[in-house]
């Protein structure tokens, strides 16, 4: 059965399996997946990720981190929904747990932080929180 969002996949597997203290979850793979990856691993969410090639769609493995078994993701939230998009302009974009989440944007530079995104001066789509 085909997936309709698939980073609202994508974020409800990553809860669902630091809910259960997983070691890793494997889910599968897209450019917009290995990137929001990319933002977890650059802010220590996760440890770590790899893409496993396969002959259908490749998988991407995410490496939870815990620090001393407490996980270091505590919240993940999406934002913009296929049925409701959301954006946000530079001067709109929102602190997530005065400033101790993240905000990632698909802006037209790319996937960004809400900190990076008001370094650039740009605004866009807000995909998710995560605290």
């Amino acid at each position: 059965m085909p997936v309709t969002d698939p980073i609202a996949d994508f974020l409800t597997r990553i809860r669902n399996a630091v809910n259960a203290r997983k070691k890793f979850v494997d889910i599968p793979s897209s450019k917009m997946k290995v990137g929001l990856a990319e933002i977890l691993k650059n802010y220590k969410f996760i440890r770590d990720y790899n893409v496993i090639e396969d002959s259908k769609q490749n998988v991407l493995r995410i490496h939870l981190q815990y620090v001393n078994g407490t996980p270091s993701i505590t919240g993940l939230k999406r934002v913009s929904t296929p049925g409701l998009r959301t954006y946000v302009g530079k001067d709109e974009i929102p602190r997530v747990l005065g400033g101790l989440g993240i905000s990632i944007l698909s802006t037209p530079k790319g996937l960004m932080t809400d900190k990076q995104a008001k370094k650039e001066l740009v605004g866009g789509e807000l995909i998710c929180q995560i605290w």
